[in-house]
């Protein structure tokens, strides 16, 4: 389960618990995420797609069910294109692929303005105010933001105001023009086979989940999530768990 920015692999603790009693769940923090080292480089989602595939190693999985949300799916992407024989079905949720698709429109949401927010003068903005920060993502991308309640935004500003942690955030950004370029080539290969459930909140990326995914992807079942922005694991739990477990358990 690979999650993305303004979450860690906390975020997945329902989701984990909903399915660990017939799949062996691996949760980890990004890159220069939440709790993991922080290198000075390898924010391109290809580099982060091995280490993924390390830590399998690691743990000795070989084939796995693979969940992402947000860059999360950036990383997923790379990870499923690049070991497509390791996986047998993803679920992706909620954010677009560099370079695929309507990429090229997508950037030009002005919603999307963090996607270029990065430097030493952003980060000196940004430091000590991580959780004014994040409130905007939070609250802009949600159909309630009451639903991100108090003691989440605290758990979260607390692991992004770790030292270092919002520069590497940033990097994941920096990197997207080479994730695009490192994706189109990874396209060209030809379409993944292994099913895959592209899931998107209504009040969010809808049914243009699935239709990113179909680019790149031949077999694909779309779900849209009701009464959701872009953070369905907080805004609607029950239903998203709830359809994360019934693909998985196919």
């Amino acid at each position: 389960m690979l999650h993305g920015f303004a979450d860690t692999g906390d975020m997945w603790a329902g989701t984990a618990a909903a399915v660990a009693g017939n799949h062996t769940v691996v949760v980890p923090d990004l890159r220069g995420m939440g709790l993991s080292s922080q290198p000075a480089g390898g924010y391109d989602k290809k580099t982060q797609a091995v280490d993924i595939a390390r830590l399998l190693d690691a743990l000795k999985i070989d084939k796995v069910a693979v969940v992402s949300h947000d860059i999360g799916n950036m990383v997923a992407y790379a990870f499923v294109a690049q070991f497509p024989e390791r996986v047998t079905r993803w679920v992706v949720m909620d954010a677009p692929l560099p370079g695929i698709g309507p990429w090229d429109e997508i950037l030009k949401s002005p919603m999307l303005w963090h996607f270029n927010f990065r430097g030493p003068d952003m980060e000196r903005l940004v430091a000590g105010r991580e959780r004014i920060y994040l409130d905007r993502f939070y609250n802009e991308l949600s159909a309630n933001p009451k639903a991100i309640d108090e003691a989440t935004r605290q758990h979260y500003t607390a692991l992004y105001a770790r030292p270092g942690n919002m520069h590497c955030a940033f990097e994941q950004f920096a990197a997207f023009g080479q994730d695009a370029t490192d994706n189109k080539a990874l396209a060209a290969k030809g379409k993944l086979a292994m099913p895959i459930l592209a899931v998107g909140g209504d009040k969010s990326f809808g049914t243009q989940q699935a239709d990113v995914m179909r680019v790149v992807a031949s077999d694909v079942t779309a779900q849209v999530i009701a009464n959701s922005g872009h953070w369905l694991m907080e805004e609607q739990p029950q239903a998203t768990i709830a359809a994360i477990k019934a693909f998985l358990d196919r």
